[in-house]
């Protein structure tokens, strides 16, 4: 794991971007202290490979459409 600067990572985005796609995760810190503030990390470690489940949000989330909702699937689809 590599710790980068704010400045670092502005300065060298595109290899950073290619360390990431490699399978490394990129730290980035900020201000005198150089807290850490963020972490790059590859894209299938937050949405791994294959499909995705449905219902993953079952019983956790809902919405409610109400009966006086009027949109058509042409107009809601162009939105």
């Amino acid at each position: 794991m590599q710790i980068l600067s704010i400045g670092e990572l502005k300065s060298h985005f595109s290899a950073v971007l290619l360390q990431v796609k490699n399978g490394e995760t990129i730290v980035v810190s900020y201000g005198r202290n150089k807290e850490k503030v963020a972490a790059i990390v590859p894209y299938v470690q937050v949405m791994p490979q294959g499909e995705r489940r449905l219902g993953l949000w079952k019983g956790k989330a809902q919405c409610i459409i109400g009966d006086d909702f009027a949109i058509s699937d042409e107009d809601m689809l162009a939105a």
